[in-house]
């Protein structure tokens, strides 16, 4: 017999359906809570277990492969709920940003780094190669180092790649330096100026920091970057098939390289084989290449390929070069050199010019034979124009642009504010896509 349900039995029935759900609702949230603390307990484990070991960086001459993989960290140790993501590094061309640098030169280091770090290197994470006739300060190294979260690599210059050959005849080579002092010709008398020119136009490529690399971007202490640059410069480089790229040209000081181009043309008539059909004689003479119009690019900023450096072409310009002493008998720069070689032994329209990067490089220039100053501040500036100084968020002023110098307080100096100053080679560049 069924007994009938009563109001009270009904109401203990309603009680113990609800108390069954209610535990099994916190019996659920609680294994939720219990794998949400395993997978935090997980990762707080894989951040901590391997602490982040900051080394002194030493000098070196050790390929940045070698340096690169003592920093890289173990693998952290997982509790096996979390499945850690491993992203594929962005693509990157083989290439490095290289400064020359004395341990004096610190301070426009630092800035220099800062600010192209700021501007670029933060997204692209390229290697910096810092090279020195002398070994760098264990300050120098400190200092640099912190700026980045690229590898750095220090490395010393070879002597033999640095100093004056023994048989350059020294007599010549003080006559020819007396001379342009007389004419008050900036580093006229500096042996080290004459250095750092033959460094530049026939070895830094071939320093072993720098064998492993293809492309390179040339910086120069004290330079100031104006513009983010939200591209990869050297990427477009190898994309496009340039070879070599410049951001402000200007003539050459004549008295510094008075046979220079003979020199040249006596090579090219030598190995006419080396000279590239549709080269750039244009950018370098106005008559066919009967003369040189002293136009070139300038050097301090670069991004180039190094194997063009490296070529059968360039190897054997150099060393035709080098073996008339003319680095020490006169003063030939690397920009004339590296220009001259760019224009002849590649395409017209394997020269690129940045007209994107605003940068400006100051220095104190001495001038003895000048009767109104013992130094004038000069800055070779480049600042776009246009969309592109508004979408570089660039912080220089467009209306004050220049493809070669600036001479502050000499008399009779102006600037036009274009990168058609009077004193710019860009219209020789420019006529060239014509």
């Amino acid at each position: 017999m069924t007994l009938p349900l009563t109001a009270a039995h009904r109401r203990s029935i309603v009680i113990a359906f609800t108390t069954v759900l209610i535990v099994c609702y916190f019996m659920t949230i609680g294994r939720e809570d219990n794998y949400t603390f395993s997978k935090t307990l997980s990762a707080q484990w894989s951040i901590h277990e391997d602490p982040v070991v900051v080394s002194d960086v030493k000098q070196t001459n050790e390929t940045p492969s070698k340096l690169s993989s003592s920093s890289k960290s173990k693998p952290s140790p997982s509790l096996g709920n979390v499945i850690p993501q491993v992203s594929s590094p962005p693509h990157r061309a083989n290439a490095s940003l290289v400064m020359l640098a004395r341990n004096t030169d610190l301070n426009g280091v630092i800035s220099s780094v800062e600010q192209l770090e700021a501007r670029f290197n933060r997204k692209f994470n390229y290697p910096w190669v810092f090279l020195n006739d002398e070994p760098f300060t264990t300050d120098f190294k400190r200092r640099v180092s912190v700026l980045t979260d690229a590898d750095v690599s220090f490395g010393l210059i070879p002597r033999e790649n640095w100093v004056q050959p023994d048989w350059i005849d020294e007599g010549r080579a003080q006559e020819g330096r007396n001379k342009l002092v007389r004419q008050g010709v900036i580093y006229g008398g500096s042996v080290s100026y004459r250095n750092m020119c033959r460094f530049n136009s026939g070895f830094f490529f071939r320093h072993e920091l720098l064998t492993p690399y293809k492309w390179y971007w040339r910086v120069e202490p004290d330079v100031r970057y104006y513009c983010d640059m939200d591209y990869d410069p050297f990427l477009f480089m190898e994309d496009h098939d340039k070879v070599y790229g410049f951001t402000i040209s200007m003539p050459e000081w004549e008295p510094t390289i008075p046979s220079l181009w003979s020199t040249v043309k006596d090579f090219i008539a030598e190995h006419p084989q080396y000279v590239s059909p549709d080269n750039s004689m244009d950018f370098l003479s106005d008559n066919a290449g009967d003369s040189y119009n002293m136009c070139h690019f300038w050097s301090n900023f670069e991004i180039a390929d190094m194997d063009f450096w490296r070529s059968e072409a360039y190897t054997k310009f150099f060393e035709y070069l080098e073996n008339t002493g003319g680095f020490y008998y006169e003063r030939w720069g690397d920009a004339p050199v590296h220009s001259i070689a760019a224009a002849l032994f590649t395409r017209k329209d394997q020269i690129h010019f940045f007209k994107d990067i605003g940068k400006l490089w100051s220095c104190r220039l001495v001038f003895v034979a000048d009767p109104f100053a013992g130094y004038k501040h000069a800055e070779f500036a480049h600042c776009p124009q246009g969309k592109q100084w508004r979408e570089g968020h660039c912080s220089c002023d467009p209306n004050d642009n220049f493809g070669a110098i600036i001479l502050h307080g000499s008399p009779g100096e102006t600037n036009d504010g274009t990168d058609f100053a009077q004193n710019s080679c860009l219209r020789h560049f420019m006529r060239l896509q014509d």
